[in-house]
């Protein structure tokens, strides 16, 4: 094995530890439960697929590196797609908790009036 694919993968699995650590800290960061999944999802996702990518890179173009990109894209297509319809859910059972507890909208800039419309179209 070369040192340029030890160095590369190395640097591979690095960033996505990095990512998974950011992963975790914006789950306890956020207080919301749609905030907390979307910073896991995505950087679960992304994570992954650095540390997948880095294990290809050691083991090479091998049947191992083959079933490594099959769990690369089963887990690209299955884990945003199913984050997305749990909190799509929660979004539309309890909309009037969404838009009283979200960070998101907060930080979005709107008004006591703007908040007041969208609570008149809840009812």
């Amino acid at each position: 094995m070369s040192p340029a694919r030890v160095i590369i993968a190395i640097i591979l699995i690095s960033v996505g530890v990095f990512f998974s650590i950011v992963s975790v800290l914006g789950t306890f960061r956020f207080k919301f439960v749609l905030n907390r999944m979307h910073s896991a999802a995505m950087g679960d996702t992304l994570a992954l697929l650095f540390v997948l990518l880095g294990l290809t890179v050691i083991s090479g173009l091998t049947f191992t590196s083959l079933k490594l990109a099959v769990i690369i894209i089963f887990f690209w297509i299955a884990s945003p797609v199913s984050s997305h319809l749990i909190s799509n859910m929660i979004a539309t059972v309890d909309r009037k908790k969404v838009l009283d507890m979200c960070e998101l909208i907060e930080a979005d800039n709107t008004t006591k009036e703007n908040k007041k419309e969208q609570e008149k179209e809840l009812k």
